[in-house]
């Protein structure tokens, strides 16, 4: 199955707004269980800073991933299947999602989403999500072959990652702050000590100057006095 889990999720806490599932029989069960856990770490791991749009590898597969309006949009793609394509899925979802939520809610859609607290609050969406499943079925359909010449945006720019390295970023930025404070550190004890060893410097290079000045001040002196 070229597209398999979908999600949709707030960013702010990773409360999972709707879910839908399709596993091709191909892959077993506890293969499909281990993408569920790693999509809701990703999931998890956002926040509102996070990379807008990024793909993920998770052999055999790759996540990719858009936010808007403080929303996700996640799905899980065999790694053949077109990056461009899966993109251009997930902001037919988006737009969808938006619309059907409007004509709910009104203009307090977004609102709604921000204030809901219960997860999976928006599942009945899924039947949108499986019609445009469907859609997006066959990446060399003349309906998406048409989509892909049409569509002019650039996906060269999107940031590219493995599994791996987005579960371990926490870890990984604890790690980069402990190592910010000490450089911060080694930075303050390093200007000081330049400091000193440039004072040192100056006063070695100008230390025969002032002796000679010192001894020409002195004969002044003496001069003076003896007349």
């Amino acid at each position: 199955m070229p597209i398999e889990n979908i999600y949709i999720a707030r960013v702010t806490d990773g409360l999972i707004l709707v879910a839908s599932m399709e596993h091709s029989s191909s892959t077993p069960s506890d293969q499909m269980d281990l993408f569920k856990n790693q999509a809701k770490q990703i999931l998890k791991k956002l926040n509102p800073r996070s990379t807008a749009k990024m793909s993920i590898e998770s052999n055999p597969y790759i996540f990719h991933y858009m936010i808007n309006d403080g929303i996700c949009y996640l799905t899980l793609t065999d790694k053949s299947y077109p990056k461009r394509l899966a993109f251009l899925f997930l902001e037919e979802i988006c737009r969808d999602f938006e619309a059907d939520l409007r004509e709910e809610y009104g203009d307090d859609w977004l609102r709604t989403v921000e204030t809901v607290g219960r997860q999976y609050a928006f599942i009945k969406f899924d039947r949108v999500i499986q019609k445009k499943r469907r859609d997006y079925l066959d990446p060399n359909s003349s309906s998406n072959m048409k989509k892909l010449n049409d569509d002019l945006q650039s996906i060269h720019n999107i940031m590219r990652k493995t599994i791996d390295d987005v579960l371990d970023r926490g870890n990984k930025l604890d790690d980069m702050s402990m190592m910010s404070k000490s450089l911060a550190e080694d930075s303050k004890k390093y200007k000081w000590g330049a400091k000193k060893l440039s004072a040192m410097a100056l006063f070695k290079q100008y230390l025969p100057l002032i002796l000679v000045a010192g001894l020409a001040v002195i004969g002044l002196i003496i001069r003076f006095t003896m007349y």
